[in-house]
């Protein structure tokens, strides 16, 4: 029996929220050298807040140096086209973006790969948006962004995302602050 979109919502909640026992279950599928990052950003987690229904977005992520909405996605496949369902989630793009840009915010994706036994199950995109400023630029420029199709319609490829644990590493140089001298 399959899982539910908002089963995976919870998961990756509970992962930027730095829950432990949900970044031990995720750490056993990754190399053993990423494992430290884990325990990293386990001490500097975000407080997500589930919004589906309320805002558009399914999460909200908030750091003292990020906020962000986060859209999550699921599917067996490799890819999720944005042209199927009627359309819908080409509009719910649109909606997204119209939404942070005004506030300079950016709309991650996370897509789940569905069944994925190796590795990190997680991919990260950036929606396409207009150039910001300050830290949450810097952390769209490096995000690997939806893609388009000939038709200019949004696709999400799963090989394409920037897999969850180098995320939580981007995170960490991100916010890094270097020591302050005589302290």
């Amino acid at each position: 029996m399959g899982r539910s979109a908002s089963a995976y919502e919870r998961e990756l909640k509970e992962l930027l929220q730095g829950n432990a026992e949900a970044l031990q279950r995720y750490g056993r599928a990754l190399d053993a050298t990423d494992r430290p990052i884990l325990d990293s950003f386990g001490a500097s987690p975000f407080l997500v807040v589930r919004a589906a229904g309320s805002l558009g977005f399914d999460l909200v992520a908030l750091r003292s140096e990020f906020a962000f909405p986060v859209e999550v996605k699921a599917s067996a496949s490799d890819t999720i086209r944005f042209s199927s369902a009627s359309g819908r989630a080409g509009e719910q793009l649109e909606a997204h973006r119209r939404a942070v840009e005004r506030v300079g915010l950016i709309v991650l994706y996370a897509f789940r790969r569905v069944g994925h036994r190796r590795g990190d199950p997680w991919r990260i995109f950036a929606a396409p948006t207009s150039p910001g400023r300050g830290t949450a630029d810097l952390l769209r420029r490096r995000l690997p962004a939806l893609d388009r199709t000939r038709e200019g319609n949004a696709v999400l490829r799963w090989e394409d995302g920037m897999p969850l644990i180098r995320f939580f590493e981007l995170i960490a140089f991100l916010t890094a602050r270097p020591p302050i001298a005589g302290m």
